[in-house]
């Protein structure tokens, strides 16, 4: 019960990293609200594990504040927030990447950590403490080729990480990331361009332990870093990648 009468909110948790994440929060005492675009989704997590649904597209100002007030009014005070919303674009050469595929690539993975914080870092203020957890990715630390403009919202997500931990820390809200490698969630068919045995071997072969990510994985790292065992952790970009990054 490491996480006894906390509140949190966990986007993107209809599935994959997001619902581990949503459910170890769950198992250890918090209160959390399950966000997802998809509103099936989200219930079918929420009514499985315990949570409270709640449907939102992240990269709207207007919903991401109708999320916060219904947080609040829901949950009460907040005290964490995991950004794990996120997508991608298919592999492609970068100059062949859409216009908007790349307008929302950048609108799901980096406009969304604006808003949140605009809508959520107020409250923490006021309250003197938070925990704030961004999902980012092993791509913007060791960019894949064809990938790049996903490559390049995961790098802005380690420096938004970073720079929030600086402003926010004398406030007592702290803000991490996690750099997942790739995890057989449903993103990553769109993230291999192509699901097939061959293409997951091949990508396999550059983890050293040889297996993706997995929700438990996630799970277990965003405990630690939203629990007061990480009290004195600001600032970290932590990889869950097997030695992906080495």
């Amino acid at each position: 019960m490491r996480l006894r009468d906390r509140t949190a909110i966990v986007t993107g948790a209809g599935s994959g990293f997001g619902e581990g994440i949503a459910r170890r929060f769950l198992e250890e005492g918090a209160r959390v609200l399950v966000v997802d675009i998809n509103a099936e989704a989200a219930e079918a997590v929420a009514a499985a594990h315990g949570g409270i649904a709640h449907v939102c597209d992240v990269s709207d100002g207007a919903q991401v504040a109708a999320m916060a007030a219904r947080a609040a009014d829901t949950l009460g005070e907040i005290d964490i927030l995991v950004n794990n919303a996120g997508i991608t674009h298919l592999p492609a050469p970068l100059e062949e990447v859409s216009e908007e595929e790349f307008d929302r690539v950048f609108a799901v993975n980096c406009k969304s950590v604006y808003l949140t914080a605009r809508a959520l870092v107020p409250m923490m203020k006021a309250r003197g403490r938070g925990a704030i957890l961004n999902i980012a990715s092993t791509a913007g630390v060791s960019p894949r080729p064809r990938l790049n403009w996903y490559n390049a919202s995961k790098g802005w997500m380690i420096t938004a990480t970073r720079a929030m931990a600086v402003e926010l820390a004398p406030l007592g809200i702290r803000v991490n990331a996690l750099n997942p490698v790739a995890g057989d969630t449903p993103l990553l068919p769109r993230f291999l361009g192509e699901d097939t045995p061959e293409m997951r071997a091949r990508f396999l072969a550059t983890i050293p332990m040889g297996r993706f990510s997995t929700p438990e994985d996630l799970a277990n790292a965003a405990l630690y870093l939203c629990s007061d065992e990480a009290s004195l952790v600001t600032g970290v970009c932590m990889e869950i990648d097997g030695g992906r990054c080495i």
